[in-house]
């Protein structure tokens, strides 16, 4: 593990520049209650604190993620090594530093990018991946609403989009903004969260040990305590089912900052 982050630590140096400017928006704090349990008792629902937070409105795009590889050569298609990127990692680009085919919609969320990869990307622009929590309350919402989840139609209308056919890209960011001006939460691409296999872990277990463990174990069982929201656990069952190297043509990302923070 030690030698894993020495050597995550080196490609990262020097990402203090966003590639291409980004809009971030204030997410202000609140009480929240996650369909993860996140208290000793595996099957009630506790409510936990989420601190405020600027979320990127839109995920990354293939415009903004060519800019953060030519700024950074050390993240191009090639160059990565194995241990933090599979071959698949922007399987679809033409060039080490441009997209290919319907991938290369500049305004399309980049996809085939492996969680380090997307971590660097967040650190180069000062911010960092969400939490599952984070990325969880801020999907909540809809346009009127911070949390919108009771609602049959809403959820509706979230199960309707995973059920379509997925094309050959994803399409253009950019769809309407949620209570808090966040866009493209539901129906456009997964997204990678900075604890995403951490999730079938018991909530009191998260918070032991090695903080590397929040990134890289998936042992444990976990219940689900809102059944009904099947798109949520649709998105655990893949994110937990991930490692870190990981890429796929429908996983993307954006990043987070604490509130307050600036790059």
């Amino acid at each position: 593990m030690k030698a894993l982050a020495t050597i995550v630590t080196v490609l990262a140096v020097q990402l203090a520049t966003p590639a291409i400017a980004a809009t971030y928006v204030p997410v202000p704090g609140g009480t929240f209650e996650s369909v993860l349990p996140q208290g000793l008792a595996p099957t009630v629902s506790t409510p936990v604190e989420i601190t405020s937070f600027a979320m990127r409105s839109t995920p990354v795009t293939v415009a903004q993620y060519e800019a953060f590889v030519r700024a950074y050569p050390q993240w191009q298609k090639g160059e990565v090594p194995a241990t933090l990127a599979e071959r698949r990692y922007l399987a679809s680009w033409k060039s080490a530093t441009a997209a290919a085919g319907p991938a290369g919609d500049a305004a399309a969320p980049v996809t085939d990018v492996s969680w380090f990869a997307a971590r660097a990307f967040c650190e180069s622009e000062g911010a960092r991946l969400p939490t599952w929590l984070e990325w969880e309350y801020a999907a909540a919402a809809d346009a009127t609403r911070t949390d919108a989840r009771r609602d049959p139609a809403w959820r509706q209308r979230i199960l309707s989009w995973y059920s379509q056919p997925t094309g050959d890209t994803p399409g253009r960011v950019g769809g309407e903004p949620n209570v808090y001006g966040v866009r493209d939460m539901h129906g456009l691409v997964w997204e990678w969260v900075d604890d995403f296999n951490a999730l079938f872990i018991a909530g009191d277990s998260r918070t032991q040990g090695d903080a590397d463990l929040l990134k890289f174990c998936g042992a444990g069982a976990i219940n689900i305590i809102d059944k009904d929201s099947y798109a949520v656990v649709m998105r655990i069952a893949l994110l937990s089912s991930l490692n870190a190297a990981d890429t796929t043509a429908s996983l993307g990302f954006r990043c987070v900052r604490d509130a307050g923070t600036t790059p």
